[in-house]
């Protein structure tokens, strides 16, 4: 299953860190994280922001962790910030992704671009 979301006006960073805090709260843990920053060719002063976050969950057969959910960011603290999260449901079930996606929207609805 693949969530994608753009925000307005949302730090980078910020979406970073709260989508790392509430995927842990159900129960993942960290398999990698990585946040970059790039300047822009127009304005040396400005940045873009690329982060990607993966996460781990117990395998159903007990055996190892198995990575059930990546989410990829990218984006400018002043103009659009798009998300995307890449998750495997039979890791990571329905309720958790219910959970997450609430997590985000009481945080972040006011922000997002309504596509149509």
């Amino acid at each position: 299953m693949q969530i994608k979301k753009t925000y307005q006006n949302v730090n980078p960073e910020l979406l970073y860190d709260e989508i790392r805090d509430f995927t842990l709260k159900q129960g993942t843990v960290m398999g990698g994280a990585k946040l970059e920053t790039y300047s822009l060719p127009s304005d040396t002063s400005s940045f873009m922001f690329r982060g990607t976050l993966t996460f781990k969950i117990q395998g159903k057969s007990g055996k190892g962790e198995k990575e059930c959910l990546r989410a990829h960011i990218m984006g400018l603290a002043k103009g659009e910030t798009k998300v995307m999260l890449d998750i495997d449901e039979e890791l990571f079930p329905r309720e958790k992704i219910s959970a997450l996606e609430n997590d985000l929207n009481f945080v972040f609805s006011s922000y997002e671009v309504k596509r149509r």
